[in-house]
């Protein structure tokens, strides 16, 4: 797959010249814009960066404002909006996520340029524009690039389809941040490519709480472990990486006996659990957003808090973008 993978790097180049020759055909919005994105193929964790990074920012005095490219729904020639308590089906699972979660406004279309412009219009206050993803999408400028990797660091380093990479390791040289997913008891990824100019932080999800996705009764973890200490517990998931959601579990003490690891942005129907005997299903609060009309009352929803291993990283963000604005 050598030659191959020397053929799309070639590609890359070839878009970058085009569109470094042509800045006009690259939209700067009037606002400024931070691209989380990753250049692993599949999911490496952006929405809970995405996420830590709206709430924590808002705190801060910004209005983030969040546009996404939307995946797996019909969307049109006009941008899809929500806010707040807003279905998967209009919105995409993540988009929809992190609108709960954080409250802020989403916009999402392929044309990033159309998602901003929309948010503008229905959301004046917006101050900060948070594109969920979009690391390659170059027709939009940004002004800072947050890199999500996770344990597999850059692979062997080569872009599809040598490799499990989107485009070159050395593309980590020229972001401003590499933030690391991170399971609760493993070490960073060791790698050559790690550029010491660049500002770099680990981040580990903490389990919140737990909540019955039927009833909507919360406990805490240990609650959950002493109540259900007899039963027997399965997992599911339908992310990037599912095997990182049950490891999670396992490090935080809980016997899972049983796990349905599905794709990513798998649509769930009742018949999805029929094979897992377990009394308890553990879920991803993405994946829960589209399973709320099963009515299973085995289902309970993980609910996590990433913890960055910096404490400043979020305050060197706002004032990155403090410089940005003025």
């Amino acid at each position: 797959m050598f030659p191959f993978a020397c053929i799309v790097e070639r590609v890359l180049q070839a878009r970058r010249a085009f569109y470094r020759m042509l800045p006009q055909r690259t939209y700067q919005a009037p606002l400024p814009v931070i691209v989380v994105g990753n250049i692993y193929v599949g999911g490496t964790g952006k929405t809970p960066v995405v996420i830590a990074l709206v709430q924590a920012l808002s705190t801060k005095g910004w209005r983030p404002g969040v546009i996404s490219r939307g995946y797996g729904i019909k969307i049109g020639p006009y941008p899809k909006l929500g806010q707040g308590d807003v279905l998967s089906s209009e919105l995409g699972d993540e988009p929809a996520l992190i609108a709960r979660q954080t409250k802020a406004p989403v916009a999402v279309h392929p044309n990033r340029k159309l998602a901003i412009e929309a948010l503008m219009v229905r959301h004046p206050e917006v101050n900060l524009i948070v594109s969920d993803d979009g690391l390659q999408h170059l027709a939009l400028a940004r002004d800072m690039e947050i890199v999500v990797q996770d344990l597999r660091g850059v692979g062997n380093g080569r872009v599809m389809p040598a490799g499990p990479l989107r485009e070159n390791a050395a593309r980590l040289e020229h972001v401003d941040a590499i933030v690391t997913n991170c399971t609760q008891e493993t070490p960073p990824p060791s790698s050559r490519f790690n550029p010491k100019q660049v500002r770099q932080a680990n981040m580990k999800l903490q389990i919140a709480s737990i909540r019955n996705l039927s009833d909507g009764q919360v406990l805490s973890l240990d609650q959950f472990r002493q109540r259900f200490a007899s039963q027997r517990l399965g997992a599911a998931a339908g992310i990037g990486m599912p095997v990182r959601f049950f490891d999670s579990l396992v490090h935080a003490g809980l016997q899972i006996e049983e796990t349905l690891a599905l794709e990513d942005h798998h649509i769930f129907t009742h018949a999805t659990f029929s094979a897992l005997q377990a009394q308890q299903i553990l879920i991803t609060a993405k994946d829960a957003i589209k399973c709320e009309s099963l009515e299973d009352p085995r289902l309970w929803v993980v609910e996590v808090t990433p913890v960055f291993s910096d404490p400043d990283f979020t305050d060197w963000v706002s004032h990155r973008l403090q410089k940005i604005a003025h």
